[in-house]
C-alpha cells in the first residue's frame, strides 16, 4: 500500500505542472521490518521472514519513463534486525554466466547485482556492493559523487558481511535455459554505521536512501560459451541499467535520486505504514538541480553565479506553492538555502560541495 500510495502521488504532483528543465523524479519507497525467524545466508528465501516480506516495484529503466519496460523482471526484499541489514534480490535470466572471480575487480563488466546505501541522505560518503553469479563482490566507500570529485575508496571492505548466491539452472551453460539468479545478503551495522547520523545504528523510523541496480548485457552463443553483442553504431557491447528508483540519466551517483527505507518496529507478520515527506523531496531535488547549473557556471565563467534566474526557471512547487530559497556566492564557493512548502520549520540546504542537509528552525 505505501509503494501505491507513494507512486500515485508523485505521479499526480508531477502532472500538476511540468517544468520545462526540472521534471520531478519520483523516487520510490519500502518499509524495512524485523525478521521472526533465523535467517541462514544461502541464497534462497526459504525462510518464513522472507515469505512475508514485501517485494519493491518491479526495477525500471535506470532513465525512467523515457525507456521501455526492462524484459526481465528484478526485485528485492529487505529486513533488519540488531546485527544486520538483510537484502534478498532475484533476477529473471534464461542464460546465467559470469567471469569475474577476484573480490573487487569491475563487476559490472559481467551482469551484475547492485546496492547503494547512503545512511544520512547527504550524497556524501556511501557505500556500494556489487555482487555477479559467482559471488564475487566489490564493496567500496564513495566520499562523494563522482561529479563532485568524490572518490572510490576500493579497499574499503564490509567486514562481517555475508553472502549467497543461488542459481535455480546452471551456470555459463548456454545448453539450457534457466530461470533466474537470486542475492541473498546480510550486512553489518557496525561496517555501514560509519557514514551514518551520529555514527549509529538505524532505530525505529529513521529513513536511509538505498539504490539498487541491475547491469544486464545483451549475449550471443559463441563457440560454446557466452559473448557480448556489440552495437555496429555506437561500436561497443550493449549495456542495460535497470534500477529500484529511476535517475533520469544514466548515472547511478546521484543519491538525491535513490529511494527511502524507512526501518520499521513491526515484524514481517506485522502491518505497518509510512508517509514520505514529499516536500521535502522536492526540495532535495530542486536544491540538486541547482547545484548542477552552478557547477556548469563554474566550469564556463570560473566563478559560481548568484543570478538565481540563471539556476532554477521554477517559481512555484508541483503543488503550487512558491519555492522560496536563498542564495549566497561568489567565485570559490556557494550556499543555497530553500524552504519546504508546508512546514516552515524545515529548510534545506546545498553547498558547493553538493552536500545537501536539513535544519529544523
Amino acid at each position: 500500500m505505501l509503494k501505491l500510495k507513494l507512486t500515485l502521488l508523485l505521479g499526480l504532483l508531477t502532472g500538476l505542472s511540468a517544468y520545462a528543465q526540472y521534471p520531478l523524479i519520483e523516487t520510490r519507497a519500502y518499509i524495512c521490518k524485523q525478521p521472526i525467524d533465523p535467517l541462514m545466508i544461502d541464497g534462497k528465501a526459504d525462510e518464513q521472514s522472507w515469505k512475508n516480506a514485501q517485494w519493491t516495484d518491479d526495477f525500471v529503466d535506470i532513465e525512467g519513463h523515457k525507456k521501455p519496460k526492462p524484459h526481465l523482471r528484478t526485485r528485492v526484499k529487505m529486513l533488519w534486525d540488531e546485527n544486520y541489514f538483510y537484502f534478498y534480490a532475484e533476477l529473471e535470466e534464461p542464460h546465467i554466466w559470469a567471469k569475474l572471480k577476484q573480490r573487487d575487480t569491475v563487476i559490472f563488466y559481467d551482469n551484475d547485482f547492485e546496492i547503494f546505501i547512503d545512511p544520512d541522505g547527504d550524497t556524501h560518503h556511501y557505500y556500494e556492493y556489487e555482487v555477479n553469479a559467482f559471488n564475487t563482490i566489490w564493496d567500496l566507500m564513495l566520499t562523494r559523487a563522482y561529479r563532485d570529485n568524490g572518490q572510490a575508496i576500493d579497499h574499503w571492505n564490509i567486514n562481517g558481511i555475508r553472502s549467497a548466491v543461488h542459481i535455480e539452472g546452471s551456470l555459463n551453460n548456454p545448453s539450457d535455459t534457466d530461470k533466474y539468479w537470486s542475492v541473498e545478503v546480510a550486512m553489518p551495522w557496525n561496517a555501514l554505521e560509519e557514514a551514518a547520523f551520529k555514527g549509529k545504528k538505524p532505530k525505529a523510523r529513521d529513513v536511509w536512501r538505498v539504490n539498487f541496480s541491475r547491469v544486464q548485457w545483451d549475449t550471443k552463443i559463441v563457440n560454446g560459451g557466452y559473448e557480448k553483442m556489440v552495437d555496429p553504431k555506437a561500436k561497443r557491447p550493449v549495456e542495460h541499467n535497470w534500477v529500484w528508483s529511476p535517475q533520469r540519466i544514466i548515472a547511478m551517483h546521484e543519491p538525491e535520486y535513490w529511494g527511502q527505507v524507512v526501518f520499521s518496529a513491526k515484524t514481517v507478520d506485522q502491518p505497518d505504514q509510512y508517509v514520505s515527506d514529499f516536500g521535502s523531496e522536492e526540495v532535495r531535488q530542486l536544491l540538486a538541480h541547482i547545484h548542477r547549473n552552478q557547477q556548469q557556471s563554474k566550469k564556463k565563467t570560473g566563478s559560481y553565479t548568484a543570478a538565481k534566474d540563471q539556476l532554477l526557471e521554477a517559481k512555484t512547487f508541483h503543488v503550487g506553492k512558491p519555492i522560496v530559497w536563498q542564495l549566497q556566492a561568489d567565485k570559490y564557493r556557494y550556499h543555497a538555502i530553500m524552504q519546504h512548502p508546508f512546514n516552515a520549520g524545515i529548510v534545506w540546504h546545498i553547498d558547493e560541495t553538493g552536500r545537501l542537509w536539513k535544519e529544523f528552525k
